[in-house]
């Protein structure tokens, strides 16, 4: 296959992420020469759907003028300083913003990546409990078919053995809970009432219910299982679970907060307020590095005293607060409010099952089809188990106009929130011939 000078040197230096790199001798990358709204465009001059919103961060699409505008205007003031003892207006604003999110997680600290977030949150919760007195509450609880982020606390707590299992001598104990309430959507029963799941959950919760610091869950939605969906009864029994017996919830945000799911927050399907919530990916959609870590008043307090204490949360990121990320949060928090963008992602979710469903009963290809605001998924049916169905799907999308790039053989779409309906429909198209 000819390759271009510029996919040669790429080759020759760069380790791609989350690839075996012997694919790419038979499938290069695609060279990208610029990119607006939902669409990429390559340098042989194709414009190509980024369906899965550049690994789900693009939530406003590429180039958005807005995002650019807010940019531009902080490059000409500062780019960054420490957020160890300054502050500044964007990152006040930002946390203010964020604040408002939830009733009582008052309280932000901000790093770099989600998975980050989700370490700052263990050690906060851990690290609370020694300050009080409760050194015995060491365990944390997750979800099987948990994803958290690469990091080694963040995947000593994800349940997915392609990502974790080489590294498991660096890696802690986690307490996985099973028998999970999946559903396809909210139209389901079980998206109501798991009591019959719950009582066996319950069950594997109560042992553990004296030494666990904390419960870790991705809300409603698991993102690199496929796009998986469970009961928000479940998750608001959990809750009330948690709340009984003084553990600490954890709510991994960073794929399906900001609106992703058809609410700002996708604990809110199940009315509830985690301990600690964790954002990332859309908060500045995919312009900047970005993520932070809401708790509340009583969590604060519990660290604030002389610093003779030894009480102090020491964590630290260099780039805590960076002000260009943080003035694209500021707007991208403004435009999801006034564009309302959390209904759009609702009428996307059914326009893209219905979608699906009709590829799903025209190929038979598919099963399995599932949606939540702006996600939709399905599972592909294999010639044999030993198919890789859904990169062949990938490779065939990415020749037809769509990065699909599906987790296995599960096929999703997450594009950005702001794509419009027919460009939905050419994906629909060019998925379904792919297949």
């Amino acid at each position: 296959m000819m390759m271009s000078s510029l996919i040669e040197r790429d080759l020759n230096h760069i380790w791609h992420p989350c690839a075996q790199m012997k694919d790419y001798a038979a499938f290069p990358p695609l060279e990208v020469v610029g990119a607006q709204g939902s669409y990429i465009e390559l340098s042989d001059g194709r414009k190509i759907i980024d369906a899965i919103s550049s690994w789900w961060c693009k939530s406003l699409g590429h180039q958005h003028p807005r995002l650019k505008k807010a940019l531009l205007q902080q490059v000409e003031r500062f780019e960054h300083v420490l957020l160890a003892h300054t502050t500044h207006a964007i990152i006040v604003e930002l946390s203010e913003k964020l604040a408002k999110l939830t009733l009582h997680l008052n309280k932000v600290m901000y790093a770099s990546d989600g998975s980050c977030a989700v370490e700052i949150a263990m050690k906060m919760s851990l690290h609370a409990r020694q300050v009080q007195g409760q050194s015995h509450r060491t365990q944390f609880i997750a979800l099987e078919n948990a994803y958290h982020g690469e990091t080694v606390g963040a995947l000593s707590v994800s349940d997915l053995g392609m990502y974790r299992q080489p590294y498991l001598p660096l890696l802690f104990n986690t307490h996985w809970l099973t028998n999970l309430p999946y559903v396809e959507s909210s139209q389901d029963p079980l998206w109501d009432n798991c009591e019959l799941h719950w009582r066996a959950i319950e069950k594997q919760l109560k042992p553990l219910s004296e030494t666990t610091t904390a419960i870790l869950v991705e809300p409603i939605v698991q993102g690199a299982a496929g796009m998986k969906i469970y009961s928000r009864d479940f998750l608001k029994r959990l809750r009330a679970f948690a709340t009984r017996h003084d553990i600490h919830l954890i709510a991994d945000e960073i794929m399906t907060g900001i609106g992703r799911t058809g609410k700002m927050l996708a604990c809110d399907h199940a009315g509830i307020e985690p301990d600690f919530l964790c954002l990332a990916k859309g908060l500045a959609s995919g312009w900047l590095p970005l993520s932070a870590v809401l708790t509340s008043q009583a969590m604060y307090d519990v660290f604030y005293d002389d610093y003779a204490s030894g009480k102090s949360f020491l964590h630290s990121h260099t780039h805590s607060g960076n002000a260009l990320a943080a003035s694209v949060a500021n707007e991208v928090l403004a435009i999801m409010q006034e564009e309302r963008l959390c209904e759009r992602a609702a009428a996307m979710g059914d326009i893209m099952r219905n979608h699906l469903q009709d590829i799903a009963d025209r190929t038979q290809r598919l099963t399995k089809v599932r949606a939540l605001g702006a996600i939709a998924a399905a599972d592909i049916i294999p010639s044999s188990p030993q198919e890789r169905a859904g990169f062949a799907v990938y490779q065939k999308a990415s020749q037809l106009g769509a990065i699909l790039r599906p987790l296995g053989n599960t096929i999703y779409w997450l594009p950005p929130l702001t794509t419009d309906d027919e460009t939905l429909l050419k994906l629909k198209e060019i998925t379904e011939k792919a297949l």
